[in-house]
């Protein structure tokens, strides 16, 4: 039996390296099989950090069965996962999202849950002293991981530890941290080669909001004039990508990593009003700028109002 180790649909570097790091630490720790899966293509930041420390992209899956052995990383929403997950065997929930429910299992299972910006992070906890253990390339792809998901410490949802945590990788590998970011969020602004409905879809996760349901989609880049000179099309797209996705709306927050804002984009009547209720902010066009957001998981979706 090997177990497989996945992350969430529209796999970005957390759910694309977390997967590697967990398996190599059940393998080469823990004595139990088991390989990293993921469930969609993974971002261009991703693919970077693939190719950047010599891994192979894991085997991309559509499904899981009843005979699988599961381990869930970086997300706990259903959603996101397999639609046969409850079918599985999941065996281990390790996440830094909120407790969405809907997860039913065969038996008790180790969840590990914690308010720390990264999944590796609490990988790199739980592993303790075997820490220590890991090669370079799986220390590389945790430090990519938690620089992603802190957007290098510019989120609000860094921790104190998440800061301390990638710096030691980041000693022991030699790496400047401003720098190899640098090279990751250039990795990750270029989208020239996606389509409208690719971009609409690549970091996005579907929330409800009284009876509203949205597709919340995140473009983090150095480069936003890229994507919103591609506004005008963006917007058009929205309409095809809800219906075939079954959502009533996407909801597009083109993220300035450097200048810490997002611009939401707004097609409607309806967004206007999410961005009047949910950020105070007043939309006179077809998007807006709002100061200091960065964050889906601690400034987007909690803040979501209809």
């Amino acid at each position: 039996m090997t177990i497989k180790v996945l992350g969430h649909k529209a796999p970005d570097t957390d759910s694309t390296g977390s997967p590697l790091v967990w398996a190599w630490y059940l393998t080469e720790v823990k004595g139990t099989p088991a390989e990293a899966k993921l469930l969609g293509e993974p971002n261009t930041e991703a693919a970077f950090v693939l190719d950047r420390w010599n891994f192979d992209k894991p085997e991309i899956i559509a499904d899981v069965t009843a005979e699988d052995t599961v381990v869930v990383v970086d997300t706990n929403n259903i959603a996101e996962l397999p639609a046969s997950i409850n079918d599985a065997n999941v065996v281990a929930v390790i996440d830094h999202h909120m407790l969405q429910g809907g997860l039913k299992t065969k038996g008790p299972i180790d969840i590990t849950i914690r308010p720390l910006a990264c999944t590796a992070t609490i990988m790199v906890d739980l592993m303790g002293d075997d820490a220590a253990k890991m090669p370079e390339n799986i220390k590389g792809a945790a430090l990519s991981c938690i620089l992603s998901d802190t957007l290098e410490f510019r989120s609000p949802t860094t921790t104190d530890h998440d800061k301390a945590v990638a710096e030691k990788l980041a000693a022991d590998l030699g790496i400047n941290i401003a720098e190899y970011s640098a090279e990751m969020f250039a990795a990750k602004s270029d989208v020239s080669a996606f389509s409208d409905a690719e971009l609409l879809r690549m970091d996005s996760k579907e929330y409800e909001v009284d009876g509203t349901k949205f597709r919340v989609s995140v473009l983090e880049t150095t480069s936003p004039a890229t994507v919103l000179d591609r506004k005008a099309s963006l917007i058009e797209t929205m309409t095809t990508v809800a219906s075939e996705d079954g959502v009533d709306q996407v909801l597009l927050f083109v993220v300035d990593i450097l200048n810490e804002e997002s611009t939401l984009l707004v097609p409607n009547d309806l967004v206007k009003t999410v961005a009047e209720k949910s950020f105070g902010a007043a939309a006179s066009g077809d998007a807006v700028v709002l100061p200091g957001v960065v964050s889906r998981k601690k400034q987007i979706i909690p803040n979501l109002k209809v």
